[in-house]
């Protein structure tokens, strides 16, 4: 069993502009699957930069509240939705609420930087 707490690892500024923590990723340890999962943050009034990834993902949101961007569709987000972004198509979130918002991302196969385009 492995178990991971939030508060024992270093976060990081994404290139989409999130502060991430990453949970789980394959190419880091031998896990045996195939995703990557990772604990963002948006602080209040903050937005992610439109980006979009080869990778499939989906967003379950924990905390707080957003206006999510995918494609051409947009929708507002809380906590216990799960939002699926298709490989490729463009992305953002804004926090458009007066605390963080948290989500935990699932992304599928891995994350990569290089599977990754900032817009």
């Amino acid at each position: 069993m492995i178990i991971r707490s939030l508060r024992d690892i270093e976060g990081f500024r994404a290139g989409d502009g999130s502060f991430l923590r990453e949970l789980f990723h394959p190419a880091k340890e031998p896990l045996g699957i195939g995703y990557s999962l990772a604990h963002a943050l948006v602080r209040p009034g903050d937005r992610t930069l439109p980006h979009k990834l080869r990778s499939a993902e989906v967003y379950v949101i924990l905390e707080g509240t957003g206006l999510m961007r995918v494609g051409a569709e947009e929708a507002e987000v809380g906590p216990g939705q799960a939002v699926f972004i298709p490989p490729g198509e463009v992305q953002s979130l804004a926090n458009t609420g007066a605390s963080d918002l948290a989500f935990l991302c699932i992304v599928d196969p891995a994350w990569r930087a290089e599977d990754e385009e900032i817009l």
